[in-house]
């Protein structure tokens, strides 16, 4: 059975309005409260499925990214490594190095990481960098956007949508993964899971190097998209406006 190592990160949910800080370096969570991604929740999913509940997981944040890490422990994996700092002090880079010391201390130890999965972005920042950064660090191949991922003969399977439609790519183990929402349905975490997730001793270690951080200069929240009403008229007089409408939609032709 091959191990997987699954990263995630506490962030801010992200389904009601977004507010952006005064420094305009991070989301605003103060009224929103806190979550996982919603492509992290998928990646600890295909972890679970793919080696039957025996996952590892990683963050990087202050203490109370605990609670992330309990969650996704409750939904059934089994150990956890949390490095504590102030993740908005970190950058791609930075995080993709801190993963990888934990990948190597481990295999040093013992137990390496076939497969890593991480979001295809977090819900945050979006940086869309860290999967190929630390696959990059590592020396591993690296499948980007998967809605699907298993293992076969040494080998990660991913499905991807790409522009074509379906592609599915077979890379050797060890590999490292970025997994886009879609692909599979998160489970809720059960009461009996809750319960043992609090008896996990995690793994607390301190940042091997400081951070050079983001180099971002700012984070904006984009304006609503207009709305436009078209009026078609009114009765039967409107059936060839309606007609021609569908045509351009490109709903008839």
């Amino acid at each position: 059975m091959s191990n997987v190592l699954v990263c995630i990160k506490r962030v801010v949910d992200s389904t009601g309005e977004v507010v952006i800080t005064a420094d305009g370096q991070s989301v605003d969570g103060r009224h929103a409260g806190f979550t996982v991604s919603a492509h992290e929740e998928c990646a600890v999913e295909l972890a679970v499925q793919i080696t039957g509940g025996t996952a590892a997981l990683f963050t990087l944040g202050d203490d109370s990214a605990e609670e992330q890490l309990r969650s996704a422990l409750a939904m059934g994996c089994t150990s956890a490594t949390h490095v504590v700092a102030d993740a908005s002090t970190y950058g791609p880079a930075d995080v993709a190095r801190e993963i990888a010391a934990v990948v190597r201390d481990h295999e040093a130890a013992g137990t390496s990481h076939d497969l890593i999965l991480l979001g295809n972005d977090a819900a945050d920042s979006g940086d869309f960098q860290v999967g190929i950064r630390l696959a990059y660090e590592l020396g591993r191949p690296v499948v980007n956007g998967a809605e699907t991922v298993a293992i076969e003969d040494g080998h990660a399977v991913a499905g991807v949508q790409g522009p074509d439609g379906h592609e599915v790519y077979r890379v050797p183990l060890p590999a490292v993964v970025t997994v886009l929402e879609g692909g599979v349905e998160p489970r809720y975490p059960s009461v009996p899971g809750r319960m043992k997730a609090k008896k996990v001793a995690i793994e607390v270690r301190e940042p091997v190097a400081a951070p050079v951080g983001t180099k971002r200069v700012r984070l904006t929240v984009p304006p609503p998209a207009p709305s436009q009403v078209r009026i078609l008229g009114k009765g039967p007089e409107a059936a060839a406006a309606v007609v021609d409408l569908f045509e351009e939609l490109g709903v008839l032709r």
